[in-house]
């Protein structure tokens, strides 16, 4: 399987994925931090994938989006995007009405 198999693969088998540096319990960067913060205070179950574990996904993820930086969220197969457009949708009260848009239940409604 290829790198980009098992990236489409991650993204069609789970509602919410985040490619993320390090983990949810230890990112090990300030983006990354922030995009879990994000999704947790959000109460969204999500698969984290540290890209930091293997150099092929880091690059393979952002050759798949065509997007150059990490964090990359994706929900439901969608490409979402990174910190800044999470920090901007949470914000301005818009990420809770796209993820139930999507049909992603959140443990804190």
């Amino acid at each position: 399987m290829t790198v980009q198999d098992q990236i489409a693969k991650d993204i069609a088998e789970n509602d919410v994925v985040l490619y993320m540096k390090g983990t949810p319990v230890f990112p090990q960067c300030g983006f990354s931090s922030m995009a879990v913060q994000i999704l947790s205070n959000l109460g969204v179950k999500f698969k984290a994938v540290d890209v930091l574990k293997d150099p092929e996904v880091r690059q393979g993820i952002k050759e798949f989006s065509n997007w150059p930086t990490i964090p990359q969220l994706y929900v439901k197969g969608e490409f979402v995007g990174g910190s800044d457009i999470m920090r901007e949708m949470y914000e301005n009260d818009e990420f809770r009405p796209f993820l139930a848009e999507k049909g992603v239940s959140l443990e804190n409604a």
